[in-house]
């Protein structure tokens, strides 16, 4: 029987630690030991989110699809591929003064819309409402590395008429977007993750008829239950914003823009709360506004829509609901 390794003892008679520095592993021919969690693949790196997509988690929070009045949405699928879809508005709009007081205008819309999208990347929807306005998007996959996408609206007002064609770049950690439109406008922004968590990145425009540019300046860090942005832009805003998530119901969320050449500032927090047939959203503001929607699942396929927006401050309160047939 082999006696065990004899050990040392300090000042109070208390036994030492026995394992070994890196140091001293290496003299006795052992491998050092090594933390592979702290250890970063920089040539595995994800995919990031999209340039245009950096706040998508917050801004289901802080930008719930408001109304006043009442709205009522078809959604009907001929096949697997195309799909028709119907929307009825009745209700107010308000229409800016020069004393910061809207005046409200009773409004009745119908929309009539179509829905194309394959497995391959292809997806085309278009928008015809009674007024003769009309909005439409293109994408289409040319591989999987490049991808071409388009919005266009076209309307009978002078000026009214925009287009806008953008090709997206995607990489293995990166991605990229070139941007040509209306008015002689052009645009490109690239994002990179630079470690698992933390994405950054720059957008640069120009926009000829009115002989403006500007660049700005971005990052992400996205962790197991928060998401954080933050933009710079040298049209002199600042945007940042922060969501966490709290369990599998609750997500927080809150952001804060300010622009430093008119010297203001605001913020907004946001909510965001699921249950089992019901989802509930709503978001205040340092103006003084407090708004939320409840979207109630009734039965497959059919939901029921609250919304409400209260703004003490100009005394203006704006109540909503309707109904959404279809998946």
């Amino acid at each position: 029987m082999t006696d065990p390794a004899p050990r040392s003892y300090g000042q109070g008679g208390e036994p030492l630690p026995t394992s070994q520095g890196p140091l001293q592993q290496a003299a006795n021919g052992l491998r050092p030991r090594v933390d592979t969690k702290s250890v970063i693949d920089y040539g595995n790196l994800p995919a990031p989110v999209k340039y245009e997509e950096l706040q998508r988690e917050a801004l289901m929070s802080l930008k719930p699809e408001l109304f006043e009045g009442f709205r009522f949405d078809l959604t009907k699928s001929l096949n697997q591929n195309f799909a028709l879809a119907h929307s009825f508005f009745l209700g107010n709009i308000d229409v800016p003064t020069n004393n910061n007081q809207p005046i409200k205008m009773a409004i009745g819309t119908y929309e009539f819309g179509a829905n194309y999208v394959t497995s391959q990347g292809t997806m085309l929807i278009g928008r015809m409402t009674n007024d003769g306005r009309m909005t439409a998007r293109i994408k289409h996959d040319l591989t999987p590395s490049i991808a071409l996408k388009s919005q266009m609206q076209l309307a009978s007002e002078q000026g009214m008429s925009q287009a806008m064609l953008d090709v997206d770049f995607k990489g293995k950690d990166w991605n990229g977007q070139i941007k040509y439109g209306t008015n002689d406008f052009y645009g490109v922004n690239y994002f990179q993750s630079v470690t698992p968590s933390l994405s950054m990145g720059g957008e640069a425009f120009w926009l000829g008829q009115q002989r403006k540019s500007g660049t700005g300046f971005a990052a992400r860090h996205q962790g197991e239950l928060h998401v954080a942005t933050c933009q710079l832009a040298t049209t002199g805003l600042i945007n940042a914003t922060y969501i966490h998530k709290v369990n599998e119901k609750l997500s927080l969320a809150s952001d804060f823009l300010w622009n430093w050449h008119g010297r203001e500032a605001s913020a907004s927090f946001g909510y965001d709360y699921m249950v089992r047939q019901c989802r509930l959203r709503g978001k205040v503001d340092t103006d003084g506004k407090v708004g939320a929607l409840l979207e109630e699942r009734i039965n497959i396929g059919v939901n029921f829509v609250l919304s409400a927006e209260i703004d003490h401050a100009k005394k203006d309160y704006k109540f909503g609901f309707g109904m959404t047939l279809g998946e």
